[in-house]
């Protein structure tokens, strides 16, 4: 399955739903499409809760298109909660601060990049081909989840959308890089996946130890850098060892 990517004015400027996920959660809408205008409303809402916590919510969770509000039943009902978001979205997006553009050093070696090859003959590329679309891209980041630190991008080049496997494969490396369903992952754990491994970085995503654990935000842009398997190799021990080696500035 392939997700659509395209932009839609229509969900971007429209009301938003508002949908129970149980007792005490509450999913705020915004579109039905993985969008830049829509995932800004999505992350200026949460912003703007997060400076501002109603009492009795619990914990914001963004994701390309809602931003789910767990609360405190007790404390705070629907109704209310509804109120203080309808309030809130008149926010704007520049609300939650300028993002940061992330160059993060990725390898294609085939040691490390075992689906490459395959992907690239389902999009009728040669390997050079699919690695030169993906390092071309500036990727926004859409929303981080799963499993800790994993970042979910959108900005895929036409050229490289490709639907998800029929079947998951066997667990990949930390650091995998990979397609599917027209977005691309950068998965800080190891896990089988349905998608396609096309690269590895050295960088970790999360880092329990560190101050900051996880690196990124939803919001941010991302581009990769090509480096050879002898270099990986050099920059993963040094990010074990606590060095970020990937590289951040101000948009």
């Amino acid at each position: 399955m392939t997700l659509k990517v395209d932009p839609d004015p229509a969900t971007a400027s429209s009301a938003p739903r508002f949908l129970d996920a149980g007792e005490a959660a509450l999913v705020v809408q915004f579109g039905d499409s993985v969008d830049p205008a829509i995932n800004d409303r999505v992350l200026a809402l949460d912003a703007a809760l997060r400076a501002d916590p109603p009492l009795g919510t619990r914990e914001f969770v963004p994701t390309y298109r809602s931003l789910m509000i767990h609360y405190d039943p007790l404390q705070i009902d629907r109704d209310a909660l509804v109120a203080v978001v309808c309030r809130a979205t008149g926010v704007v997006a520049e609300g939650r601060g300028t993002p940061a553009t992330w160059t993060l050093p990725c390898c294609y070696d085939p040691a490390l990049a075992e689906d490459l090859d395959e992907a690239a003959t389902i999009l009728r590329l040669t390997r050079d081909q699919a690695v030169a679309l993906h390092v071309q891209a500036t990727y926004r980041i859409y929303m981080c989840g799963f499993t800790p630190g994993q970042a979910y991008l959108g900005g895929v080049p036409d050229g490289l959308v490709i639907s998800r496997r029929p079947a998951p494969r066997p667990p990949h490396d930390a650091g995998a890089v990979l397609i599917g369903g027209g977005l691309c992952v950068v998965a800080p754990f190891a896990m089988p996946t349905g998608w396609y491994v096309i690269g590895r970085t050295p960088e970790r995503l999360y880092a329990a130890e560190r101050k900051d654990a996880f690196l990124i935000d939803a919001g941010d842009n991302l581009r990769f850098d090509p480096i050879d398997l002898a270099t990986f190799r050099d920059l993963e021990q040094r990010a074990a060892s606590g060095e970020i080696v990937a590289r951040k500035s101000a948009v």
